[in-house]
């Protein structure tokens, strides 16, 4: 099992934030529009350098997704920010139908996402929104495991021409990818293994490689990939690793109903059955706790997608 070492932690929101800045430097035609959640977001420095690009509209979530979506008619190129569950579940018809419909060059990016968002607890904590969103015609959907991806993705987004729903989250996490160029589509092999392929999004990454160690212990191989979008999904590399392992975890911090492991089943279905065990929040809404504790209760720690290679190993076995 491949060694990852961390020498901080840091935020994916601040990754997002310092990726904003960078293209308001380089790129003219980049704005920002902001729910009334500016350091939240990590805009401020945005706002502070180009406040003429910079727009806060207050908290009217549906009215940001409108001029957004106007500005691109205009040749902007607008970056929306406000907490996932307000950037999805609160302005949805909006996007739907000033957005996705007529495929708007607008970047709607997400923070606070998943049950990480801690102590604000079910009403603001959104697990829904990656089915959500990659279910929209002409929508790529990203999500990023660390401060170093949601940059380079945040710079890569500008470069699409399309809508973009970009996820990331609150919480201070193990910055481990390098800082490299972001490709949309492309998923990232973190270890090479034989025995059981782990397909991981956002936070459940790091978590996924921990997994890994874990497993080696054990004398299983884990093949690891960080899959960042899930739409379009690499089902290239997918295949691949499963036709090698025969089996596959997907780990996420997302509901199990609609997010990246069913994007995975219907891959297999389509092309390659095989046996698949789904680690995510397992159609309950969260509550208040810290992130930690949450990650625990709900049972997306690296010691639960253990049990759930095991078990797919298990199933695999059985088939022989």
């Amino acid at each position: 099992m491949k060694k990852y070492t961390y020498t901080e932690k840091k935020d994916t929101r601040s990754g997002f934030g310092a990726g904003l800045l960078e293209l308001g430097k380089n790129n003219n035609e980049v704005v920002a529009l902001c729910a009334d959640l500016t350091g939240s977001l990590k805009m401020d420095a945005f706002a502070a350098e180009f406040p003429e690009r910079f727009f806060q509209v207050g908290i009217a979530e549906a009215n940001m997704i409108g001029m957004a979506a106007g500005m691109t008619i205009g040749g902007k190129i607008p970056f929306t920010g406000t907490f996932a569950n307000f950037s999805t579940s609160r302005v949805y018809d909006q996007i739907r139908q000033s957005v996705a419909y007529s495929r708007k060059n607008v970047k709607i990016c997400a923070s606070h996402s998943g049950i990480t968002l801690g102590e604000d607890g079910a009403t603001h904590q959104v697990l829904e929104d990656i089915g959500m969103m990659k279910m929209l015609p002409h929508m790529t959907v990203i999500n990023t495991c660390d401060f170093n991806q949601t940059k380079a993705a945040t710079i890569a987004i500008a470069e699409y021409d399309g809508p973009v729903y970009l996820r990331f989250g609150r919480p201070a996490v193990p910055n481990i990818m390098p800082d490299d160029k972001f490709e949309i589509g492309k998923a990232v092999m973190l270890n090479e293994g034989a025995d059981v392929t782990i397909v991981a999004t956002g936070h459940l990454v790091w978590e996924a490689i921990q997994a890994g160690e874990m497993l080696a212990e054990k004398g299983i191989d884990a093949e690891i990939i960080n899959i960042h979008t899930i739409k379009p999904l690499d089902e290239e590399a997918i295949l691949k690793s499963v036709k090698k392992t025969g089996c596959v975890v997907t780990a996420e911090e997302h509901q199990i109903f609609g997010g990246l492991g069913e994007s995975v089943a219907g891959v297999l279905a389509r092309q390659f059955p095989a046996p698949i065990e789904f680690v995510g929040v397992k159609d309950v809404f969260g509550e208040s706790g810290t992130p930690d504790q949450l990650m625990v209760k709900y049972g997306l720690k690296a010691e639960n997608i253990v049990a759930s290679a095991e078990a797919v190993m298990q199933r695999k076995a059985a088939l022989v």
